[in-house]
C-alpha cells in the first residue's frame, strides 16, 4: 500500500475527467478493476491516459441508469491513477485503477465528449494515533474482522495481513469497508467522514452488525440441519418399524 504522506504529495490537477462507476465506492489506496462500456466513459478513460492517466471516480446514485446527468452522481469521489487498461473484444475496456486522495466536485465544466469537471481535494484531519481511544478503537476493529472471518465472512489473506500491520485510523477503516461488502449507500457514507476516528467507529458499528447477522444465520442453519436430521432419523425408524411389522406378517401367515 502506497504510503500516504506520498499520495499527499502527488500534483493533482484542480480538472480531471469524471468516470460514473456503478454499483462501488472507491476508497483512497484501493485497488481494483472496472469494466468501462459506456461511450462517454470510454471517452474519459483515453483523455486520462492521453495526459497524466489521473481521473475522478463518482459513483452514480441508480446502478440502473444508463445516462447519469450531474445531479445523479455522488459528489464526493476518489481521485484515481489508471494503471493499467485493456480493450476488449466486445468494445468495452478493462482497466485497473488505484484511488489516490478523496475530492469533491465543485462544477461541471463540460457533459461532452466526457464529463469534464472542477474538484477539490478533501484534506482529513490527522487523527491522533496514539491515543488511549484510538489504539483501543484499531484493536477492537481488528478483532471484530477476525470474527466475522471466522464465522465465514471471505476476505483475503493478503488482506488481514495488510489490516494486522496497519496502525493509522483512517487507512483501516477505508481498507475494511472496501472489503466487507457493504451497500453502496453504507459505502458512500463513509467515504463523505472526514474524521478517521469517526470513519473508523462505523466501520466497528458495521462489524458488530456483519457479526451478529452471521451469527444469526449460524443458528438458522444449526437449527435446519438439527430439524433435517430428526426427520430423517424419524423416517429412518419409521421404514425400520414398517419392516418389521413386514416380518410379523409374513411370520404369522406361516404359522
Amino acid at each position: 500500500m502506497e504510503n500516504r504522506q506520498e499520495t499527499e504529495e502527488l500534483n493533482i490537477p484542480d480538472v480531471l475527467p469524471l468516470l460514473p462507476v456503478r454499483d462501488v465506492v472507491v476508497y483512497p489506496y484501493m485497488i481494483l478493476p472496472l469494466f468501462v462500456g459506456r461511450e462517454i466513459s470510454i471517452n474519459a478513460v483515453d483523455y486520462a491516459l492521453s495526459k497524466d492517466r489521473m481521473i475522478f471516480l463518482a459513483t452514480q446514485r441508480d446502478v440502473g441508469d444508463e445516462d447519469p446527468a450531474p445531479e445523479a452522481i455522488y459528489e464526493v469521489g476518489t481521485v484515481a491513477m489508471i494503471m493499467r487498461m485493456l480493450k476488449l473484444p466486445d468494445g468495452r475496456v478493462k482497466i485497473l485503477v488505484q484511488g489516490l486522495t478523496k475530492a469533491r466536485v465543485t462544477e461541471y465544466l463540460a457533459e461532452k465528449p466526457f464529463y469534464s469537471v472542477r474538484i477539490e481535494r478533501i484534506v482529513e484531519p490527522a487523527a491522533l494515533e496514539n491515543t488511549l481511544e484510538a489504539e483501543a478503537l484499531i484493536r477492537t476493529v481488528k478483532e471484530e474482522l477476525g470474527k466475522i472471518v471466522a464465522l465465514g465472512k471471505a476476505v483475503s489473506p493478503e488482506v488481514m495481513v495488510i489490516v494486522e500491520n496497519m496502525q493509522e485510523p483512517g487507512s483501516l477503516a477505508d481498507l475494511v469497508a472496501s472489503n466487507i461488502g457493504l451497500k453502496v449507500e453504507e459505502a458512500q457514507g463513509l467515504l463523505e467522514v472526514t474524521d478517521p476516528l469517526e470513519r473508523l467507529k462505523r466501520v466497528n458499528d458495521f462489524l458488530n452488525k456483519e457479526s451478529e447477522l452471521l451469527n444469526m444465520q449460524a443458528r438458522i442453519q444449526s437449527a435446519a440441519k438439527e430439524e433435517m436430521g430428526k426427520s430423517q432419523r424419524e423416517y429412518y425408524l419409521r421404514e425400520q418399524l414398517r419392516a418389521i411389522q413386514q416380518e410379523l406378517g409374513e411370520t404369522d401367515a406361516r404359522s
